[in-house]
């Protein structure tokens, strides 16, 4: 069995797979040898055109993918010739959700119209999607914030956020949040729950921060800003997925879906992931699915919306 995964070794979609694929190999009838093969190239995008234009849904061909692959954003581009919704998905990893970590200090000033902003802080000029809980937390919860962009980097920005520099940022890393909220001077102000077993939950390290989607609930009138919530929601919970090629057949997509919910069952595996990154959470194939059909479904209305809510917050989104 071959394993396509579209971007270079080294990096988390790469690691990922590997380790999934040592594991399928266990696991699949046969214990069949996975072999990954590398091929990037524009987000992904080339490794799932192949898919779909150069192998046959026979089973013998499956690929590692992540969230830009998934995103409508990417695969809507005229160079993409793939559609994830028709794919058969078997499962994936998450990090099960991120959290926006605040000074104590600046929390009273959070909601204080009349007391200086609570600075957020960002590397990119477009926050990632766990910082955009800062940009729904401006437009629909009243938050008195700014933002301030253009970090070298996350340990540039965790210094900042450490001398003060900034007041709130984002973050999915336990041994951060664990040191600097048991230090005294800051502690979670939401995380961004992820999709288990079909509903919105918190991790359980994160003890009993607010679930940010709980709080916006009943919080977005137009449905066009419903969409694009959605949309935020499902792209921050996704991250890696394995998929099998359009029109598998299904005895085949079958057995894989077996086989990977005895991987993400196996102790030893989840150990291993965690030795990739410390948040490492298998994802049931049927939530997977949910995310991806989720963004499938989304109009392209609904994603200029968050630019122009962006934009309104004095980002340069485009």
């Amino acid at each position: 069995v071959s394993m396509i995964i579209g971007f270079p070794p080294g990096g988390g979609t790469d690691a990922s797979g590997r380790l999934i694929a040592n594991y399928l190999s266990k696991y699949l009838p046969g214990s069949p040898s996975v072999v990954t093969h590398n091929m990037p190239g524009v987000d992904g995008v080339t490794a799932l055109n192949y898919l779909v234009q150069q192998t046959k849904p026979d089973g013998l061909t499956v690929t590692m993918g992540a969230s830009t692959q998934a995103d409508p954003l990417n695969y809507r581009k005229a160079n993409a010739a793939y559609d994830p919704s028709t794919f058969g998905v078997i499962g994936g990893v998450g990090r099960g959700g991120t959290i926006l970590l605040i000074s104590t200090e600046a929390k009273k000033r959070l909601y204080d119209k009349s007391a200086n902003p609570v600075v957020i802080g960002s590397v990119e000029a477009i926050p990632r999607s766990g910082g955009q809980m800062g940009a729904w937390g401006i437009a629909f919860l009243g938050w008195n914030a700014k933002w301030v962009v253009g970090y070298r980097g996350t340990s540039d920005l965790m210094l900042a956020l450490q001398r003060h520099e900034v007041d709130v940022t984002s973050t999915a890393n336990t041994f951060q949040i664990e040191k600097l909220t048991h230090d005294g001077g800051f502690e979670i102000l939401v995380q961004s729950g992820a999709l288990v077993g079909g509903k919105i939950r918190g991790r359980p390290d994160f003890g009993n921060a607010p679930i940010f989607p709980e709080m916006m609930e009943g919080k977005i009138a137009d449905p066009l800003g419903q969409a694009a919530f959605k949309y935020w929601q499902s792209i921050s919970s996704i991250d890696k997925w394995v998929a099998l090629a359009p029109n598998t057949p299904p005895e085949i997509l079958s057995v894989y879906r077996e086989a990977f919910k005895k991987v993400g069952a196996d102790p030893q595996f989840i150990a291993d992931g965690k030795r990739l990154s410390e948040d490492f959470t298998p994802m049931a194939q049927e939530d997977v699915e949910t995310l991806i059909n989720t963004l499938a479904a989304t109009p392209p209305e609904a994603m200029d919306y968050i630019t122009k809510m962006l934009q309104k917050q004095g980002l340069r989104a485009e």
